[in-house]
């Protein structure tokens, strides 16, 4: 038989008794797999899982958005990389649902091994590896700072009832200079955005057209001056394309380099906190990720040949 490996954050939650568990080795022998449970106990543990892995055909994360990107970030440090799977267990799950998955885990499972090897681009922000976003400014740290015990009583609730209590932060500028195709620009922003995904904060669809296999992300950075001008933009999000919001710089890259005049916040990773006492910050793709996805978004997700073909010929 095949062996799979699932690496399990309990602190994610929903695979709550041995029942469903069993469930789900039932589901994977089905598919011929002799499979293996790990518990992350502490963060940074399914990095380190991953790494020290050997003889794995397939190797599912079983957790929040979190988990997969320490699942990710141990891939990357193998020498020979594992196929992986993610199984959605965290309160948000951005990545999961942009993948076409639900709330239900069996179902969720069944699709994935039903689905098909797709190569996938993953960002690095000097050399940390992020699947979909990370963030820099004010209000950003709420998807790591809220507190569990509102998050294991409230749900996605949770993440609103905590910000709410955040809006007397003030909006901190900061001067950067950021390097694109070889052309220096510098302004003063209050957030940046760095993402490879259509679905953000529980949103869908925030930018059109976002490829994950095409050596590209998505860039936004914003002058937002105040509080009512956050609620302002959002309300343009819906009417305009993100070229045309009044204080939005966006594009697509494969490769900035940010340049802050002093030492900025911590950054938010895939809705963790990344520490730092750095002014200059890379970011760059990492093209070595291969991941078993489900079939539902696939054609919104990835290039079709013919597309990859004329970029090519570009």
């Amino acid at each position: 038989m095949l062996k799979c490996v699932v690496i399990y954050n309990p602190n994610s939650g929903k695979l709550t008794n041995r029942n469903e568990i069993r469930k789900l080795y039932k589901i994977l022998e089905n598919y011929g797999y002799e499979t293996e449970i790990k518990y992350t106990e502490y963060k940074g543990h399914a990095k380190e899982l991953t790494k020290k892995l050997k003889d794995v055909d397939l190797l599912i994360c079983a957790g929040g958005d979190g988990t997969l990107n320490e699942v990710i970030s141990g891939n990357i440090e193998r020498n020979k990389q594992i196929l992986l799977g993610h199984l959605p267990l965290g309160s948000v799950n951005d990545v999961a649902h942009m993948y076409g998955m639900s709330n239900n885990t069996q179902k969720n499972l069944v699709m994935l091994l039903n689905g098909v090897q797709k190569n996938i681009d993953i960002c690095l922000l000097n050399g940390n590896p992020f699947v979909y976003v990370a963030c820099i400014g004010a209000y950003v740290d709420i998807s790591y700072s809220t507190p569990r015990k509102l998050k294991e009583k409230y749900g996605k609730l949770a993440y609103i009832i905590y910000g709410i209590q955040q809006l007397k932060q003030n909006l901190q500028f900061h001067k950067v200079k950021y390097e694109v195709n070889g052309v220096t620009y510098e302004k003063e922003f209050s957030f940046i955005f760095i993402t490879n995904s259509s679905r953000i904060g529980g949103v869908n669809n925030i930018y059109e057209d976002v490829k994950l296999d095409d050596n590209r992300f998505e860039v936004l950075m914003c002058d937002i001056k105040n509080k009512f001008d956050i609620i302002k933009s959002v309300h343009y999000l819906k009417r305009r394309e993100m070229n045309d919001i009044p204080g939005f710089t966006y594009f697509k890259t494969d490769r900035i380099k940010l340049i802050f005049d002093e030492v900025p916040p911590s950054w938010c990773i895939d809705g963790d906190e990344l520490k730092h006492n750095q002014k200059e910050f890379e970011i760059t793709i990492n093209k070595d990720n291969y991941m078993l996805l489900p079939t539902k978004n696939l054609n919104k997700l990835f290039e079709s040949e013919e597309e990859l073909d004329e970029n090519y010929d570009e």
